[in-house]
């Protein structure tokens, strides 16, 4: 399905697709029977309110497994990515406690696997987090000399939510197996973006959100592989023993039913959606590399999300370019630390300065951005850039191309 040519762009322009996505209007129509009539508990077994309600969610876990490759018992409902990445974590290292005491992960991942590993640091687990690549990809060679004999379980994100990265997640996957450890995969910024096989990438554990991909806020999932091998996990949410066991708690129905909605939307979609929204981003890029010097790219280029563009603008702090923006929304990185004064941890590990992270921004593009809007986008940025160099004392090695005609 076509989005954004029937209707008039409006401002705002909403370029922060990794801090969240707008809810699609396919996905609101199947969530709204179930805020009105159709209201019933799923825990409900002795009517038809309850039954309906349980028919509305086992038809959702197949949705969502059906775009993993995974079969729906392996889905377990959650409030979101943290909430799936603190289970997975923490519960794998409380079911394996006296088999395993060490966990690898990078250090560019986002904030909800590297706190709980603090967390459980201060249990006694130890962690080694690893530096990557310039590019933001991970060594390969790193992880597997990173291993040792207690090794329970590796981290690594499939795309950053930051830079866009893709890892070599397939490879990570195998190289685990060989080994008998666990592979964790916080894929909340990839699903819906990037094809995903749970058993062909040989992955164990993986984290998954809904409001990443044009469904509801507060729904999420852990796929937990249960055959070959069988994960064992330990609850962290006791009182009721919903989810088979794994996370207690009455289920949000509508917004289950919205992030399986969203879910077929996106295996049906996914692959023209993906060339639109890269072309969007490759103008975009193309635009602000030929108006403006001083301008570089974040991470990898051949490995990205397709509507991930992340950017440091010589001579400019990112904070003033996006005060300078107001009918632009952007961000200079991850929405859950946007209140923090210090540098982007990612940038940071990527080997970039203090100065340099300062510089960078995220723009995030999406299913309904259009061509118009991105125009509208870039010669904003040239424009505002320009004049906040004018008025920096460090600007002076930075020039400034001449307007096209």
């Amino acid at each position: 399905m076509e989005f954004g040519s029937f209707r008039k762009m409006q401002t705002p322009v909403y370029l922060d697709h990794h801090a969240t996505t707008p809810l699609d209007p396919r996905v609101l129509e199947a969530m709204l029977p179930y805020f009105g009539p159709r209201f019933g508990n799923a825990a409900s077994r002795t009517h038809r309110f309850g039954w309906e309600a349980e028919k509305a969610v086992e038809h959702a876990r197949r949705q969502v497994a059906a775009l993993l490759g995974a079969e729906a018992r392996e889905i377990v409902f959650t409030s979101g990515a943290t909430e799936s990445n603190n289970l997975a974590l923490k519960g794998a290292a409380e079911a394996l406690q006296g088999r395993g005491a060490h966990i690898v992960t990078l250090a560019t991942e986002h904030r909800a696997v590297l706190d709980p590993l603090r967390h459980l640091e201060r249990q006694g687990v130890r962690a080694t987090v690893l530096p990557p690549r310039s590019d933001g990809r991970v060594d390969l060679d790193q992880i597997r000399d990173a291993l040792q004999p207690d090794t329970a379980l590796v981290s690594v994100m499939l795309a950053n939510n930051e830079i866009g990265v893709v890892q070599p997640v397939h490879e990570i996957g195998a190289l685990c197996r060989e080994r008998g450890i666990l592979f964790h995969c916080d894929a909340a910024q990839a699903l819906g973006r990037l094809p995903i096989h749970v058993r062909d990438q040989n992955i164990d554990l993986m984290s998954l959100s809904a409001h990443k991909m044009y469904g509801p806020k507060g729904m999420g999932a852990l796929y937990i592989r249960r055959q070959a091998p069988r994960v064992a996990l330990t609850a962290q949410m006791d009182g009721g023993g919903h989810e088979s066991g794994y996370r207690s708690g009455t289920l949000n129905v509508p917004a289950i039913v919205g992030f399986g909605a969203a879910c077929e939307i996106s295996a049906a979609e996914m692959q023209d959606e993906a060339e639109r929204v890269g072309s969007l981003r490759d103008r975009l890029q193309s635009r602000l590399f030929s108006e403006l010097d001083g301008v570089s790219v974040n991470g990898s280029q051949e490995y990205r999300l397709p509507g991930n563009l992340n950017v440091r603008f010589a001579s400019v702090e990112a904070a003033s370019l996006l005060l300078a923006l107001p009918d632009l929304a952007l961000s200079t990185g991850s929405a859950c630390s946007s209140a923090t004064a210090g540098p982007s941890h990612v940038l940071q590990a990527l080997g970039l300065t203090a100065a340099e992270a300062r510089s960078s921004v995220r723009f995030g593009l999406g299913r309904f951005n259009t061509e118009e809007e991105v125009d509208f986008a870039a010669a904003r940025v040239v424009q505002a850039v320009r004049q906040l160099r004018e008025h920096s004392p460090l600007a002076s090695g930075v020039s400034t191309p001449r307007p096209r005609r």
